[in-house]
């Protein structure tokens, strides 16, 4: 989404000049927390390279949620737009490559360029199925069905993300994953 916005600005002379400083280019190395637990969420990320989790604590553990990588974009959607307190931590995983633009700046680039809303409603729209689908794995899947699904159908994950991270994405001890990772083979 990134790429096709900043080509549509670019495309368009006479905004670009007055736009271009709103992407703000950044290098982060691993285990850069982007935002914290309870801060308000006011930027939203463009990741180029690298990879970022959105996780949440509960009771000193910490909770995964979500993944993201290359051309994805990242925000605790909720407290971006409503700007009350996150619910998540968004953290790289890796060094990452990300392009930010802050609140304010996105909202006159949406009222400026009306046509973007569309792409964010689809992004918002897979977000929610996302979740929901992360949901109903939680309550119908066994922990070995739901590490099958991630190998299928996510495999970057199995290939990027550290072990601890991904049993706490799949609700279960690194020692439950590391069984079930062996019966597999």
């Amino acid at each position: 989404m990134i790429d096709s916005l900043i080509e549509r600005i670019k495309n368009d002379k006479e905004n670009w000049n007055k736009f271009q400083h709103f992407f703000v280019e950044r290098e982060i190395p691993s285990k850069y927390i982007l935002l914290g637990e309870g801060e308000i969420a006011t930027n939203i990320f463009f990741i180029k390279k690298g990879c970022l989790r959105m996780w949440f604590n509960k009771d000193g553990k910490d909770i995964t949620l979500q993944f993201f990588f290359e051309n994805q974009s990242v925000a605790s959607i909720e407290s971006f737009e409503s700007r009350n307190p996150s619910l998540f931590t968004i953290e790289s995983i890796e060094p990452t490559s990300l392009i930010s633009i802050s609140k304010e700046n996105f909202d006159l680039l949406l009222h400026t360029y009306p046509e973007l809303k569309s792409g964010l409603q689809r992004i918002i729209f897979q977000r929610f199925r996302n979740y929901a689908k992360l949901f109903l794995s939680r309550i119908k899947d066994t922990p070995q069905e739901r590490y099958i699904d991630l190998t299928v159908n996510y495999p970057e994950i199995i290939k990027r993300v550290p072990q601890h991270y991904i049993a706490s994405y799949l609700g279960i001890t690194p020692i439950s994953l590391s069984r079930i990772r062996n019966r597999k083979r």
